[in-house]
This record gives C-alpha cells, structure tokens and sequence, in this order.
C-alpha cells in the first residue's frame, strides 16, 4: 500500500510541477518550491516502511524542488533557480516562525485542536536547523552544478546533467543532514545506514524526475513563449526558430 500511494505521489509531485510551469512560468516554479519545503517538512515527522526500508516522508517534495530548480535552470536561466532557492528558504523561515507562534497562544476552553498541533508542529531545534540548513546549501549547490555541466555539454545531454546534479547533491545532502541532526543521538553506524537508505531511494526518484524535465522542455519549445529583456514572460506567435531570445537569462 505504501508503495502504491509513493508512486502516486511522486507521479502527482513531478506531473504538478509541470503544471505549475505550463500555465505560470517561472512564477509558477517560485510557488512550487515555497510549498514544496514547507509540507515536507511537515511530512517528514511520519515515518514508514517501503518493504523492508524504514524511512520518513517528504523524500518526494524534497525532490521536486530539484525539478523545479532544473526547469528553471533549463529555460530561464541559472539567476532563476537561486531566486527560487531563495524564496523556498524564506517560506521555510517563515513556516518555523509562524509554527512556534501558533503553538505559544494559550487555547480557550473550547478549543479542540491544540494537542494535534502540538504534535504536528513539535520541532526539534537540532533537526530543523539541519534540515533547513542542508536543504538550502544542496539546492544552492545543484544549481550551480547544473550550470557548470551545461556550460561543459551545452544543449546536449540534459538528463546526464540532471541525474548528476541531482544525484550528487542529494546524496551529499543525505548523509550531512543523518550526521548533523542525529549524531550523538544514534551510532554514526545507524546514521549512516539510514543516509545510505535514503540516497538510494532518492536516487531512485532522481531518475524518475528525468522524463518530466524533457517533458517540460518539449511544451515550452511548443508553447511560443519567450523571455522578453524586461524579466517577463510573453506570449508571441513566431517560431523558435526566429525567436532565439529564449537562451537570455534572467
């Protein structure tokens, strides 16, 4: 059942991505990432088991937001997807503050929801220091590796920059965020297990992602959309063929 319900939600993650792309842009991808790292951190206080694999939930919005930053790499430019990097930071930011502030309000006598979010907004200052901390150097560094490997191949090879990128940045950022959030707490042996658990998973849904970014690709070179000088997105009806101006970063 596990099983059935992740491939439904990394389907529905990676297809929504798309979606948010398709009918807003880049200011669509902004959206994406800033919900993207505040529901998984909420998802990841539940813990499961994928056969015989114990691990957390949030793996697969963790994930998206390295489609996200991909698109963005891919048709608006590398200044893009740090701007995007940026804002999912401040989102995160902004969830932990908000989070604490909703819990210090002392409930009324008829209030019948506080233990709940007690529990669902119950943060240990440890992990989420780490996981925010690691989520925004990982993007930060997929991002540039991105850029670096697409300036080395040029158009060519766009799923071997984005398995790499993606891979190499996501396993980096599961084995420092095992040793920062939990070292001390469990044997190294333990957390590097779980690290190593959650890189192949990750992985695993690293190459899944690849079809939806040269899907993405393929609607935008249909689309007839341009990147205007001015930062903007416009709709035109020239060719791509006449209208090279959408290589322009902005």
């Amino acid at each position: 059942m596990n099983l059935l319900l992740g491939i439904t939600e990394l389907v529905l993650c990676f297809s929504g991505v798309i979606v948010m792309d398709r009918l807003f842009g880049k200011k669509g991808l902004f959206v994406w990432m800033a919900l993207a790292v505040v529901f998984a951190n909420i998802q990841v206080s539940k813990q499961i088991d994928l056969g015989s694999i114990s691990v957390s939930l949030g793996n697969v919005l963790f994930a998206s937001t390295y489609l996200a930053t991909d698109i963005l790499n891919e048709k608006y430019g590398d200044k893009a997807s740090k701007n995007a990097v940026k804002l999912a930071a401040a989102a995160l930011v902004l969830y932990i503050a908000f989070a604490q502030i909703t819990l210090a309000f002392v409930p009324n006598a008829y209030d019948a929801v506080d233990p709940s979010l007690k529990v669902v907004f119950a943060m240990s200052a440890r992990i989420t220091i780490a996981s925010g901390f690691m989520f925004i150097v990982s993007n930060w560094c997929d991002v540039i590796l991105y850029q670096k490997i697409k300036e080395k191949t040029g158009e060519r090879f766009m799923w071997f920059r984005n398995n790499i990128s993606t891979m190499v940045c996501n396993c980096l950022e599961n084995f420092a965020f095992s040793i920062l959030a939990f070292a001390g707490v469990y044997p190294v042996s333990y957390c590097i297990e779980m690290a190593i658990a959650g890189s192949i998973i990750e992985m695993m849904i690293a190459v899944c992602d690849t079809p939806f970014l040269y899907l993405s690709k393929a609607l935008y070179k249909r689309s007839g959309i341009l990147l205007e000088d001015d930062g903007t997105d416009a709709i035109t009806t020239d060719s791509a063929e006449t209208a090279p101006a959408h290589e322009v970063n902005v």
